[in-house]
């Protein structure tokens, strides 16, 4: 059964200042999302859903949903903050969005086969879709999460979040941090805790930047888990139901496995405006080697 894409494109980039997701990087015109999808399509993915709020539908559609509606198949869901289980309403407080694991889990109803869960914001690279395209087909039961190098996903121009793994020596995830303010520090990198608390990093670690294979499995584990994180959350205005750490806590209760694949490609993604011109230079240098034509679609 050939796989799902499942593109993470509810959010509008606040420190961004506009929707990042429209956003040209290519010689052709050509967003990140574009290139996430060419490599998708021929690494062997069959269909793209789109997770989207309501309110930029119409533009989504018109400037991105357009280009691929013709070459696969193609199907929206919208993140929304009143999409919540049964016997729960929306605090009157919350206007952020719920998080990455909410977005999944509101693709459930449309998704059968397994997927892989991206961002839309993100420059993954071919081979990580070839490799997770790989591990969805073999029909493995297991989870799979591409890791990327520390210090290859940083932004010269603030702190990122991403999520920090340790491995087995199999190569099975054992457990990722979710750490929200990383930055560079000269060639190794640090972490500032919510406390203040700096803590240093050498760099080399290895860190999910949200591309996950799952089975549709995973759809009844994230109610279950959205469902606790909401009973000790829900008044929280700022708490966020984050995709790494639904599954940290699987692989720790051993409900699920997570083999994570390694990947050498070049990682990019537009977290702060000031990130672009790096992101339009790094897309030409590969259209230059031949990597990419010079418009991907025709």
């Amino acid at each position: 059964m050939k796989p799902t894409l499942l593109v993470l494109a509810a959010g509008m980039g606040s420190r961004y200042g506009g929707l990042k997701q429209i956003d040209p990087v290519g010689p052709g015109g050509e967003t990140i999302i574009d290139y996430s999808i060419y490599d998708a399509l021929r690494a062997g993915f069959c269909k793209v859903v789109f997770v989207i709020r309501r309110d930029i539908e119409q533009t989504f559609r018109e400037t991105i949903g357009a280009r691929f509606e013709k070459r696969v198949q193609v199907e929206y869901v919208f993140q929304e903050l009143d999409k919540l289980p049964e016997g729960f309403t929306l605090p009157s407080n919350r206007t952020k969005p719920w998080g990455t694991g909410h977005a999944i889990l509101v693709a459930e109803e449309i998704i059968r086969e397994p997927f892989a869960a991206i961002n839309a914001d993100d420059f993954y690279g071919a081979y990580s879709f070839r490799v997770l395209a790989d591990q969805l087909c073999s029909g493995a039961d297991e989870y799979s999460m591409v890791g990327f190098v520390l210090r290859n996903t940083l932004s010269d121009f603030g702190s990122v979040a991403r999520g920090v793994c340790k491995t087995s020596p199999a190569g099975f995830l054992e457990t990722v941090t979710e750490l929200t303010k990383i930055e560079p520090d000269g060639v190794r990198a640090k972490h500032t805790d919510g406390a203040g608390h700096v803590h240093p990093l050498t760099g080399d670690e290895i860190v999910s930047l949200n591309m996950w294979g799952f089975t549709p499995k995973l759809f009844g584990q994230l109610r279950s888990e959205f469902i606790t994180f909401l009973k000790a959350n829900a008044q929280n205005e700022k708490a966020e139901f984050y995709i790494p750490t639904v599954v940290n806590s699987l692989v720790g209760d051993g409900a699920a496995q997570c083999r994570v694949l390694r990947t050498t490609d070049s990682w990019f993604g537009v977290t702060y405006r000031e990130d672009r011109p790096r992101v339009v230079e790094s897309v030409r240098a590969l259209v230059a080697r031949g990597e990419y034509p010079q418009k991907l679609w025709t």
